[in-house]
């Protein structure tokens, strides 16, 4: 047992980088003195990153505690790491883990946790962040297709107005007669003798006389 002791005191010593097969060793046993079954070591190990082999799992497997048995201290605590842990939505398994790998004394443990939370929270910023530019793209589209259907609207309208404007209207002139009616009776002036122009107002003279050829026959009649 003070074999032991000696190992994983001498492991949290050497640094971490690059981690030797010492370390290694050493982490696995403290982290089977702190698991309750072969399950939940396996699991730990996992986690840790060490290795969770046949033979490596069956070494360790006398170091677990017994079923009611506190965890076993084999290690002095070290002095706390004031680590903040931002909290995150994930598992009460996994927010367990983390909550023991970040009071664990061994040092590389503490900085594996620490590096898991702020994976964590970096994928946690990156998913939100994402999701809220969907959200923005979907708002900016259902904007455009409206403006879109605003301007299709706008262009009906405008086509309409135009239509209506450019309807023939019956043009009366100052006599209260139409075009047609004013060209009639410049025809009717020429021939029989009067003097009228192309264009403009015909003179009373002329329409009167015009009136009077066309309604004696009428009279007549009558």
């Amino acid at each position: 047992m003070f074999t032991d002791w000696s190992e994983a005191l001498e492991a949290e010593s050497l640094p971490l980088e690059p981690t030797t097969a010492q370390q290694l060793a050493a982490a696995a046993r403290v982290t089977a003195r702190t698991a309750r079954d072969k399950h939940d070591m396996t699991l730990l190990l996992d986690v840790l990153g060490l290795p969770t082999d046949p033979d490596t799992l069956t070494a360790l497997l006398p170091l677990i505690p017994e079923t009611g048995d506190a965890p076993m201290t084999t290690i002095p605590a070290a002095p706390a790491i004031d680590v903040p842990v931002i909290p995150l939505p994930v598992t009460n398994r996994v927010q367990e883990l983390l909550d023991w790998a970040s009071a664990h004394p061994a040092a590389a443990v503490r900085n594996r946790a620490v590096r898991i939370t702020a994976d964590l929270a970096e994928l946690t910023e990156r998913r939100d962040t994402e999701a809220a530019q969907r959200e923005a793209e979907e708002k900016v589209a259902r904007a455009k297709a409206e403006l879109e259907r605003a301007q299709e609207e706008l262009r009906t309208v405008k086509a309409g107005t135009r239509t209506t404007a450019a309807a023939p209207i019956a043009v009366r002139a100052g006599s209260g007669r139409s075009r047609e009616e004013l060209a009639a009776i410049r025809a009717w002036a020429r021939e029989n003798g009067h003097q009228v122009a192309d264009a403009g107002m015909v003179r009373r003279a002329v329409l009167e006389a015009f009136d009077a050829a066309h309604q004696a026959p009428v009279r007549k009649t009558g």
